[in-house]
């Protein structure tokens, strides 16, 4: 898979624009957890390693709550830019969804 940046000057982890990457899921359980581990393919080894994701759904009055969790994450992987790019990610399944 791969996330291509719109903005002219990104840098993707995978060189020029993108992010490439591969990824399997770990669990699944319906309506309530997804865990993924998920390697960039890079030769950068601030970026290299397998890092996991857990997403939580947990209903609420008005729809539901999402929250990511993150461990081993790369070391040139920023927390801003970690925070970012979950937050693209939740704003892009808010769009599918409405």
């Amino acid at each position: 898979m791969a996330f291509v940046h719109e903005r002219a000057n990104a840098k993707g982890k995978s060189g020029g624009d993108r992010d490439v990457f591969t990824g399997r899921f770990v669990e699944l359980l319906p309506d309530t957890r997804i865990v993924e581990e998920i390697a960039f393919d890079t030769a950068d080894p601030a970026i290299s390693g397998t890092m996991r994701i857990t997403t939580q759904l947990i209903p609420v009055s008005d729809g539901t709550k999402v929250t990511f969790s993150a461990e081993n994450v790369p070391s040139g992987i920023s927390a801003d830019d970690h925070r970012r790019g979950m937050e693209s990610s939740l704003k892009n399944l808010a769009k599918l969804l409405e």
